[in-house]
Protein backbone atom coordinates (compact mmCIF):
# COMPACT_ATOMS: atom_id res chain seq x y z
CA UNK A 1 0.00 0.00 0.00
CA UNK A 2 1.40 3.39 -0.96
CA UNK A 3 1.78 6.30 1.47
CA UNK A 4 -1.18 8.03 -0.19
CA UNK A 5 -3.37 4.91 0.16
CA UNK A 6 -2.41 4.50 3.82
CA UNK A 7 -3.26 8.14 4.45
CA UNK A 8 -6.67 7.63 2.86
CA UNK A 9 -7.28 4.60 5.09
CA UNK A 10 -6.70 6.45 8.38
CA UNK A 11 -9.28 5.64 11.04
CA UNK A 12 -9.63 6.77 14.66
CA UNK A 13 -12.06 4.85 16.86
CA UNK A 14 -13.74 6.29 19.95
CA UNK A 15 -12.93 4.94 23.40
CA UNK A 16 -15.72 2.60 24.53
CA UNK A 17 -17.39 3.84 27.70
CA UNK A 18 -16.08 2.25 30.88
CA UNK A 19 -12.81 1.24 29.23
CA UNK A 20 -9.51 2.23 30.81
CA UNK A 21 -7.68 4.04 27.98
CA UNK A 22 -4.08 3.32 27.01
CA UNK A 23 -2.10 6.43 27.95
CA UNK A 24 1.44 5.11 27.99
CA UNK A 25 4.23 6.65 25.95
CA UNK A 26 3.92 4.08 23.17
CA UNK A 27 0.30 5.12 22.60
CA UNK A 28 1.48 8.63 21.70
CA UNK A 29 3.55 7.54 18.70
CA UNK A 30 2.28 6.97 15.15
CA UNK A 31 2.33 3.37 13.89
CA UNK A 32 5.47 2.10 12.22
CA UNK A 33 3.71 2.00 8.83
CA UNK A 34 2.23 5.50 9.11
CA UNK A 35 2.21 7.47 5.83
CA UNK A 36 5.00 9.94 5.24
CA UNK A 37 4.55 13.64 5.90
CA UNK A 38 3.89 14.49 2.25
CA UNK A 39 1.05 11.98 2.01
CA UNK A 40 -0.42 13.15 5.31
CA UNK A 41 -0.38 16.79 4.24
CA UNK A 42 -2.13 15.89 1.00
CA UNK A 43 -4.73 13.91 2.92
CA UNK A 44 -5.28 16.79 5.34
CA UNK A 45 -5.84 19.17 2.41
CA UNK A 46 -8.40 16.77 0.91
CA UNK A 47 -10.17 16.42 4.24
CA UNK A 48 -10.14 20.19 4.60
CA UNK A 49 -11.98 20.56 1.31
CA UNK A 50 -14.59 18.00 2.40
CA UNK A 51 -14.96 19.68 5.79
CA UNK A 52 -15.47 23.09 4.20
CA UNK A 53 -18.34 21.82 2.02
CA UNK A 54 -20.02 20.19 4.99
CA UNK A 55 -19.52 23.29 7.13
CA UNK A 56 -21.22 25.48 4.53
CA UNK A 57 -24.26 23.19 4.51
CA UNK A 58 -24.32 23.11 8.34
CA UNK A 59 -24.19 26.91 8.47
CA UNK A 60 -26.92 27.28 5.86
CA UNK A 61 -29.13 24.68 7.53
CA UNK A 62 -28.79 26.45 10.91
CA UNK A 63 -30.53 23.67 12.82
CA UNK A 64 -27.66 21.88 14.58
CA UNK A 65 -24.09 22.53 15.66
CA UNK A 66 -20.83 20.68 16.20
CA UNK A 67 -18.72 21.01 19.36
CA UNK A 68 -15.10 19.85 19.28
CA UNK A 69 -13.43 19.57 22.69
CA UNK A 70 -9.63 19.52 22.87
CA UNK A 71 -7.69 18.46 25.95
CA UNK A 72 -3.96 17.85 26.28
CA UNK A 73 -1.01 18.21 28.59
CA UNK A 74 1.18 21.28 28.31
CA UNK A 75 2.76 21.44 24.81
CA UNK A 76 0.20 18.87 23.63
CA UNK A 77 -0.46 20.80 20.42
CA UNK A 78 -3.99 22.13 20.82
CA UNK A 79 -3.23 25.52 19.23
CA UNK A 80 -1.41 24.00 16.27
CA UNK A 81 -4.15 21.44 15.71
CA UNK A 82 -6.78 24.18 15.65
CA UNK A 83 -4.78 26.19 13.10
CA UNK A 84 -4.23 23.25 10.77
CA UNK A 85 -7.36 21.12 11.09
CA UNK A 86 -9.79 24.02 10.71
CA UNK A 87 -7.69 26.09 8.29
CA UNK A 88 -10.01 25.58 5.32
CA UNK A 89 -13.21 26.60 7.11
CA UNK A 90 -15.08 29.89 6.81
CA UNK A 91 -14.19 31.85 9.98
CA UNK A 92 -17.76 33.16 10.13
CA UNK A 93 -18.92 29.65 11.00
CA UNK A 94 -16.28 28.73 13.58
CA UNK A 95 -15.97 29.83 17.22
CA UNK A 96 -12.84 28.97 19.22
CA UNK A 97 -12.97 29.34 23.00
CA UNK A 98 -9.85 29.06 25.15
CA UNK A 99 -10.75 28.43 28.77
CA UNK A 100 -8.26 29.93 31.20
CA UNK A 101 -8.34 29.95 35.00
CA UNK A 102 -11.85 30.97 36.06
CA UNK A 103 -12.50 34.63 36.79
CA UNK A 104 -14.06 35.80 40.08
CA UNK A 105 -17.40 36.15 38.28
CA UNK A 106 -17.15 32.60 36.92
CA UNK A 107 -16.19 31.26 40.33
CA UNK A 108 -19.43 32.73 41.63
CA UNK A 109 -21.35 30.20 39.53
CA UNK A 110 -21.26 26.44 39.08
CA UNK A 111 -18.32 25.14 37.01
CA UNK A 112 -20.47 24.47 33.92
CA UNK A 113 -21.95 27.97 33.79
CA UNK A 114 -19.17 29.54 31.73
CA UNK A 115 -19.01 26.49 29.46
CA UNK A 116 -22.70 26.50 28.57
CA UNK A 117 -22.43 30.11 27.42
CA UNK A 118 -19.81 29.14 24.83
CA UNK A 119 -21.62 26.14 23.35
CA UNK A 120 -21.90 26.80 19.58
CA UNK A 121 -25.21 28.12 18.35
CA UNK A 122 -27.12 26.42 15.55
CA UNK A 123 -25.17 26.29 12.31
CA UNK A 124 -21.80 26.82 14.00
CA UNK A 125 -18.74 24.70 14.70
CA UNK A 126 -17.37 25.39 18.18
CA UNK A 127 -13.89 24.44 19.36
CA UNK A 128 -12.98 24.31 23.04
CA UNK A 129 -9.26 24.77 23.72
CA UNK A 130 -9.40 23.19 27.19
CA UNK A 131 -12.86 22.85 28.63
CA UNK A 132 -15.06 21.79 31.54
CA UNK A 133 -12.76 18.77 31.87
CA UNK A 134 -10.25 20.98 33.67
CA UNK A 135 -12.63 20.61 36.60
CA UNK A 136 -11.83 16.90 36.86
CA UNK A 137 -8.17 17.22 35.80
CA UNK A 138 -6.18 20.12 37.29
CA UNK A 139 -8.79 20.54 40.03
CA UNK A 140 -8.27 16.91 41.00
CA UNK A 141 -4.49 16.87 40.68
CA UNK A 142 -4.05 20.03 42.77
CA UNK A 143 -6.74 19.13 45.29
CA UNK A 144 -8.68 22.35 44.69
CA UNK A 145 -11.89 20.67 45.83
CA UNK A 146 -12.50 17.51 47.88
CA UNK A 147 -12.66 14.18 46.05
CA UNK A 148 -16.34 13.82 46.93
CA UNK A 149 -16.94 16.99 44.87
CA UNK A 150 -14.89 16.30 41.72
CA UNK A 151 -15.90 12.63 41.58
CA UNK A 152 -19.58 13.60 41.24
CA UNK A 153 -18.69 15.71 38.23
CA UNK A 154 -18.34 12.74 35.88
CA UNK A 155 -22.09 12.08 36.10
CA UNK A 156 -22.83 15.80 35.98
CA UNK A 157 -20.76 16.22 32.81
CA UNK A 158 -22.43 13.21 31.19
CA UNK A 159 -25.85 14.67 31.95
CA UNK A 160 -24.80 18.10 30.64
CA UNK A 161 -23.41 16.67 27.41
CA UNK A 162 -26.47 14.48 26.95
CA UNK A 163 -28.65 17.56 27.30
CA UNK A 164 -26.62 19.31 24.60
CA UNK A 165 -26.80 16.27 22.34
CA UNK A 166 -30.56 16.01 22.70
CA UNK A 167 -30.79 19.68 21.70
CA UNK A 168 -28.92 19.44 18.43
CA UNK A 169 -25.25 19.68 19.47
CA UNK A 170 -22.97 16.93 18.13
CA UNK A 171 -19.98 16.48 20.45
CA UNK A 172 -16.52 15.10 19.70
CA UNK A 173 -13.81 15.06 22.39
CA UNK A 174 -10.13 14.66 21.55
CA UNK A 175 -7.32 13.93 23.99
CA UNK A 176 -4.10 14.91 22.22
CA UNK A 177 -1.77 12.39 23.79
CA UNK A 178 1.98 13.07 23.84
CA UNK A 179 4.80 11.13 25.48
CA UNK A 180 6.95 12.43 28.29
CA UNK A 181 10.00 12.56 26.02
CA UNK A 182 8.12 14.51 23.36
CA UNK A 183 6.96 17.03 25.93
CA UNK A 184 10.57 17.47 27.02
CA UNK A 185 11.65 18.09 23.42
CA UNK A 186 8.94 20.69 22.92
CA UNK A 187 9.76 22.48 26.16
CA UNK A 188 13.45 22.59 25.18
CA UNK A 189 12.48 23.98 21.77
CA UNK A 190 10.56 26.79 23.45
CA UNK A 191 13.57 27.68 25.58
CA UNK A 192 16.10 27.44 22.74
CA UNK A 193 14.17 29.49 20.17
CA UNK A 194 13.79 33.22 20.96
CA UNK A 195 10.61 33.32 18.87
CA UNK A 196 9.08 30.64 21.09
CA UNK A 197 10.30 31.82 24.51
CA UNK A 198 7.02 33.59 25.11
CA UNK A 199 5.24 30.24 25.07
CA UNK A 200 7.28 28.89 27.97
CA UNK A 201 5.74 28.99 31.42
CA UNK A 202 7.88 27.95 34.38
CA UNK A 203 4.76 26.40 35.83
CA UNK A 204 4.89 23.81 33.04
CA UNK A 205 7.90 22.21 34.76
CA UNK A 206 5.99 21.90 38.02
CA UNK A 207 3.06 20.34 36.20
CA UNK A 208 5.45 17.95 34.48
CA UNK A 209 6.48 16.62 37.88
CA UNK A 210 2.87 15.52 38.32
CA UNK A 211 2.91 13.41 35.14
CA UNK A 212 1.57 10.24 36.75
CA UNK A 213 -1.14 12.15 38.61
CA UNK A 214 -2.35 13.70 35.37
CA UNK A 215 -2.23 10.32 33.62
CA UNK A 216 -4.54 8.88 36.29
CA UNK A 217 -6.84 11.91 36.08
CA UNK A 218 -7.08 11.72 32.28
CA UNK A 219 -7.66 7.96 32.39
CA UNK A 220 -10.61 8.32 34.78
CA UNK A 221 -12.09 11.31 32.94
CA UNK A 222 -12.05 9.44 29.63
CA UNK A 223 -13.18 6.16 31.15
CA UNK A 224 -16.20 7.65 32.91
CA UNK A 225 -17.30 10.23 30.32
CA UNK A 226 -16.81 8.58 26.93
CA UNK A 227 -20.42 8.04 25.87
CA UNK A 228 -22.41 7.32 22.75
CA UNK A 229 -23.52 10.96 22.64
CA UNK A 230 -20.13 12.49 23.48
CA UNK A 231 -17.30 10.07 22.65
CA UNK A 232 -13.64 10.53 23.52
CA UNK A 233 -10.90 9.93 20.96
CA UNK A 234 -7.29 9.45 22.02
CA UNK A 235 -5.10 11.00 19.34
CA UNK A 236 -1.45 9.89 19.17
CA UNK A 237 0.06 13.37 19.02
CA UNK A 238 3.85 12.99 19.03
CA UNK A 239 3.62 13.40 15.24
CA UNK A 240 1.79 16.61 14.33
CA UNK A 241 0.86 15.63 10.74
CA UNK A 242 -0.49 12.28 11.96
CA UNK A 243 -2.44 14.00 14.75
CA UNK A 244 -4.02 16.48 12.36
CA UNK A 245 -5.18 13.86 9.85
CA UNK A 246 -6.69 11.66 12.56
CA UNK A 247 -8.65 14.58 13.96
CA UNK A 248 -9.79 15.86 10.58
CA UNK A 249 -10.95 12.40 9.52
CA UNK A 250 -13.07 11.97 12.66
CA UNK A 251 -14.60 15.43 12.25
CA UNK A 252 -15.45 14.86 8.59
CA UNK A 253 -17.03 11.51 9.45
CA UNK A 254 -19.16 13.14 12.14
CA UNK A 255 -20.32 15.88 9.77
CA UNK A 256 -21.13 13.29 7.11
CA UNK A 257 -23.24 11.41 9.64
CA UNK A 258 -25.03 14.66 10.52
CA UNK A 259 -25.67 15.10 6.78
CA UNK A 260 -26.58 18.80 6.90
CA UNK A 261 -28.89 19.94 4.12
CA UNK A 262 -29.25 23.27 2.40
CA UNK A 263 -32.67 24.82 3.08
CA UNK A 264 -35.32 24.35 0.42
CA UNK A 265 -35.74 27.49 -1.72
CA UNK A 266 -38.54 29.84 -0.74
CA UNK A 267 -41.56 29.88 -3.06
CA UNK A 268 -40.63 33.40 -4.18
CA UNK A 269 -37.25 32.26 -5.56
CA UNK A 270 -38.80 31.02 -8.82
CA UNK A 271 -40.53 34.36 -9.38
CA UNK A 272 -37.31 36.32 -8.72
CA UNK A 273 -35.39 34.02 -11.06
CA UNK A 274 -37.96 34.48 -13.80
CA UNK A 275 -37.84 38.25 -13.39
CA UNK A 276 -34.05 38.42 -13.64
CA UNK A 277 -33.93 36.02 -16.59
CA UNK A 278 -36.53 38.17 -18.30
CA UNK A 279 -34.27 41.21 -18.00
CA UNK A 280 -31.46 39.33 -19.72
CA UNK A 281 -33.59 38.28 -22.68
CA UNK A 282 -35.44 41.54 -23.15
CA UNK A 283 -32.47 43.82 -22.60
CA UNK A 284 -34.64 45.95 -20.37
CA UNK A 285 -32.88 48.04 -17.81
CA UNK A 286 -34.08 49.86 -14.76
CA UNK A 287 -36.54 52.67 -15.34
CA UNK A 288 -34.87 56.04 -16.07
Amino acid sequence: MSGRDRADAVQLDPVPGGTVPALGDTAAAPPADAPDTKALRKRLADLGDEMAKLQEALYAEARRSLLVVLQARDTGGKDGAIRRVFASLDPMGVEVTSFKAPTPVELGHDYLWRVHQRVPSRGMIGVFNRSHYEDVLIVRVHGLVPEEVWRKRYDQINAFERHLSENGVRILKFCLHISRDEQRRRLLARLADPTKNWKFNPGDLKERQRWDDYTAAYADAIRFTSTAWAPWYIVPADSKPWRDVLMAQAIVEALEQMAPQYPAPAPTVAAFLKELEGEATSGAGPPG
